[in-house]
């Protein structure tokens, strides 16, 4: 079908591109930023100053839905989440989350998503002296280096595109990064059908990542296999140390690694445990899986699930940081989980955009023509 436009072509080297930055050059020799003779949560708080946390989830946008009133830069005791405790906590971006109540489909999920896109944009144009929108890693480190927290849009849920893919180019030019590639009958337990799959090559087209939480292992699978870009898991920690659906089997983490895809361990209580050692557990059994640069965080705020003792609202991070200081983490090894991970992931996708674009037109593709 002329639709169905070719994937990138593997046989061009990476950076053989003219006119485009090479994404995977070597990283520059890390520059220890802490004092290894400090106690662990003051080098944690020198690290995190210098690396700060990219968190992968925040359900602050429904949150604050049911707010009459709230002002996140003086702070806001009714939500997890606020200006002070996420300066507190070293947070420098984090992904706002468009995720609807279970039961929208069709039209109202496509509005609905829209609604929470604009307030999203509503509340970061109402703080600006804490909070900054965001759509690229150059803009994530512009926020950062302004003082600013960045904020991402995403990740939404499929049932947000209508079936469309001209809706997933309009989300996208309105600053969508993240799509959860769940609740859809082209991405489901039985996997991505062929519009499953366009969806896919279209995402890595436009530079929106596909989150994998949730998803099942025929969909992750196939995902790995159809994405050029790097995939996410957003809210998944490890399955062989706690049995939570959403979160990945080892074999699953190793295949992570081998994509270079990223796994954000939720800090919740449901998905990792009721400690901030549990949590600590499971960033360890992730990076010996799956590999130091493969390895993330997500607090899950505001997103009405129990955290861990410790780690009760955003400002806990230095909390964890020294946990896994006292654990023998490496301060390039923390600095890839708090801050370099997602920035690599953001880079990648833009780069592969960039490089589909030269090679494919918009895809016109109809879910009726392809899945039947």
């Amino acid at each position: 079908m002329a639709d169905l436009q070719d994937e990138l072509d593997t046989t061009t080297e990476v950076g053989g591109l003219d006119g485009l930055p090479d994404p995977f050059e070597t990283a520059e020799p890390y520059t220890p930023v802490s004092d290894p003779d400090d106690a662990p949560l003051e080098r944690a708080h020198a690290i995190l100053a210098a690396h700060p946390v990219a968190d992968g989830y925040s359900g602050l946008p429904w949150a604050l839905r049911h707010l009459p009133w709230y002002d996140l830069e003086l702070g806001e005791s009714a939500v997890d989440t606020d200006v002070p405790r996420l300066r507190e906590g070293h947070v420098g971006a984090l992904f706002w989350s468009l995720h609807l109540p279970e039961g929208l489909a069709g039209d109202r999920a496509v509005g609905a998503t829209l609604e929470q896109l604009d307030l999203v944009k509503t509340v970061v144009h109402a703080h600006p002296e804490g909070l900054r929108l965001a759509g690229a890693a150059g803009q994530v480190t512009d926020a950062r280096n302004c003082g600013r927290i960045a904020v991402l849009l995403g990740p939404a849920g499929a049932a947000a595109l209508g079936d469309s893919l001209g809706i997933l180019r309009s989300l996208r030019s309105l600053g969508l990064r993240l799509l959860t590639l769940t609740g859809a009958s082209w991405a489901s337990e039985a996997g991505l059908t062929r519009f499953g799959e366009e969806v896919v090559r279209e995402m890595n087209r436009v530079g929106v990542l596909a989150d994998l939480s949730g998803a099942s292992a025929d969909t992750v699978r196939r995902a790995f296999a159809v994405s050029k870009a790097p995939v996410l898991f957003t809210r998944s920690a490890a399955r062989a140390l706690r049995p939570h659906p959403a979160n990945l089997p080892d074999d699953l983490l190793a295949e992570l690694g081998a994509a270079r895809g990223l796994c954000m361990v939720p800090l919740t209580a449901e998905q990792a445990g009721p400690s901030i050692r549990d949590v600590a557990d499971h960033l360890d059994h992730v990076r010996e899986i799956a590999g130091s640069e493969c390895v993330g965080l997500s607090g899950t705020y505001d997103a009405g699930t129990a955290h861990p003792q410790d780690l009760a609202d955003a400002s806990c991070y230095p909390l964890l940081i020294a946990e896994l200081l006292h654990r023998g983490w490496s301060e390039p090894d923390l600095a890839l989980l708090t801050w370099g991970n997602v920035q690599r992931v953001l880079r990648n996708a833009d780069f592969t955009a960039r490089a589909a674009q030269q090679r494919r037109e918009p895809s016109t593709a109809k879910i009726a023509d392809l899945d039947g």
